[in-house]
């Protein structure tokens, strides 16, 4: 992705109360690549203070602009995405996270695009929204609908990261220690397996074929390797063996 994907992506505070949630939103930022912050007059911002709570932050906080109004942290941008715990009315655009995303990366070629988050304790005024081209709501329990500040711009830009960089597209995967097991190898477990159950007398009441196609199941969904494959028939073995030893001892 070019550069100019996520660097034209900006966070925008109105209002922000605590410099810890501040500190939240950088260290969020940091960790999906944003590095534009704006803050619309803060109850407090406090450099030394987010440094310390969001460790090497200080590329964004020294970047980070303070705004005496919204129109004047909105100025350059051309696309607003606003944030609301619920619908206030209906005359908006609402979206969800994931569909914010996508919209976000149409306009990103075109210009900045903000992301507005609202005062921790009632959100965006009207009049902030009003400002928004959109407005996205992050489903929640009804009874707790609010999140807070931090959390809230976590899941935005999560989405908005997804949607315009992607990440890792291959994600590590479990390395097998040998090689699958043959056909043969596998019966051999499943051989040791039922014939250690039947010596402890597991089945009982219950049918051997039952059991062993439901082990079957399992095990085959699990894909095991060679070595998986013989620890399985090592406990099958092994339970014969310690019966032998107590029998004889």
């Amino acid at each position: 992705m070019p550069d100019s994907d996520l660097s034209n992506v900006v966070i925008v505070l109105d209002h922000p109360k605590d410099v810890v949630n501040i500190a939240g939103v950088i260290r969020v930022m940091m960790n999906f690549g944003l590095g534009k912050l704006r803050l619309v007059n803060p109850d407090e911002f406090n450099p030394h203070r987010i440094g310390g709570i969001a460790h090497r932050s200080e590329p964004v906080i020294e970047a980070a602009t303070v705004h005496d109004s919204l129109s004047d942290a909105l100025a350059d941008v051309s696309f607003v995405l606003g944030t609301s715990a619920r619908p206030r009315t209906a005359g908006r655009t609402y979206l969800r996270p994931r569909e914010a995303a996508a919209r976000v990366a149409t306009c990103v070629p075109d210009g900045l695009v903000a992301i507005l988050l609202g005062r921790e304790d009632r959100g965006l005024t009207n009049e902030g929204l009003d400002l928004c081209q959109a407005v996205s709501i992050i489903p929640t329990d009804a009874e707790f609908s609010s999140l807070n500040l931090a959390q809230a711009c976590l899941v935005l830009t999560y989405e908005i990261f997804l949607a315009l960089d992607g990440g890792d597209p291959v994600l590590p995967q479990g390395r097998r220690a040998s090689r699958r097991p043959t056909h043969s190898e596998l019966e051999e477990t499943f051989a040791a397996l039922a014939n250690g159950l039947s010596r402890i007398e597991f089945y009982k009441a219950r049918k051997p074929s039952s059991v062993m196609r439901t082990l079957r199941t399992i095990i085959s969904r699990s894909e095991p390797d060679l070595r998986e494959s013989r620890l399985l028939a090592a406990i099958g073995y092994e339970i014969g063996n310690y019966l032998d030893r107590s029998k004889d001892g």
